[in-house]
This record gives C-alpha cells, sequence and structure tokens, in this order.
C-alpha cells in the first residue's frame, strides 16, 4: 500500500484546504470574542447572528481540534507509511469533512453565498472541503480494497 502520486496529491491538497481551517478554529478556541476570530469564522466587519451561531462556532473548534485535525494528522503519517490504519483513519477524516460540510449547506448556506457569489463558496470557502472530503474517503475505501492507483 506504498502512497502514490494519487496519495501524495489528496494530501498536499487536504493540507491546503485544510490549514485556514485549522488557523481560524485555533483563533476561536483561543480568543473566541475578538475581531479577529469573527472576521476569519463568519466573515470580515460581520457579527455572530445569535448565541447558538457562537455556540456552534465554539463547538466546531473543538471538534476540529479534538477529532478531525489528529485523524488528519495520523491519517497522513500512515498513508505515507503505506499502512492499512493510515487509510482508515485518513478516509474517517474526508468522512468527517463532508459530513460537516452537507450540515452547513444547509445550516450556512442562505448566509455566506450571497456575501461570496458562486466561485469563491463552491471552490475555496466551502466546496474544496466537501471535494478533498469525498475524494479522501472514496480514495481510502479503494485502496484499503486492495486496488492501486
Amino acid at each position: 500500500m506504498q502512497p502514490t502520486l494519487v496519495t501524495w496529491a489528496l494530501l498536499v491538497f487536504g493540507m491546503i484546504t485544510l490549514a485556514p481551517l485549522i488557523y481560524a478554529q485555533l483563533s476561536m478556541l483561543v480568543r473566541p470574542d475578538s475581531r479577529e476570530t469573527r472576521n476569519l469564522i463568519i466573515g470580515k466587519g460581520e457579527e455572530w447572528r445569535d448565541k447558538s451561531h457562537f455556540k456552534l462556532a465554539r463547538g466546531a473548534a473543538w471538534a476540529d481540534w479534538l477529532y478531525f485535525a489528529p485523524l488528519f494528522v495520523a491519517g497522513g503519517v500512515g498513508v505515507l507509511l503505506g499502512q492499512a490504519w493510515g487509510y482508515l483513519l485518513f478516509g474517517a477524516a474526508g468522512a468527517c469533512s463532508l459530513y460537516i460540510n452537507i450540515i452547513l449547506w444547509f445550516t450556512e448556506k442562505e448566509y455566506v453565498y450571497p456575501a461570496l457569489g458562486p466561485l469563491k463558496y463552491f471552490t475555496y470557502y466551502w466546496g474544496f472541503f466537501v471535494y478533498w472530503g469525498a475524494l479522501a474517503l472514496a480514495y481510502s475505501v479503494v485502496r484499503v480494497s486492495g486496488i492501486e492507483i
């Protein structure tokens, strides 16, 4: 199960996609009430819609740092080592990314999409998380099944 070019491409795409998220989530944990955090999480000059919006963002930050980031890092190490457990963890991280972004499609799109427009929204703001999650999950299933691509 040695890493292939596809493995490297998905790992690099994941790192590029997830690095800003992990930074924003760290800001949410360290300085939840700061202007910088609001700018990173909900947009420049925007305010939290209500306490539930703030609490959901804070909970997501904790979940990302306690669960998602370790899965991604450990999975990335494992796939580079060519280990089956690495592909399982990498696929689990992909499933997490896909899962939360399906939820965000329904809960946040009406607020975020109009401000960003289709290009930004369906690429780096929301789309890349879905694309990476689906690809990482599918690729991990294929690799664990013994197929090398």
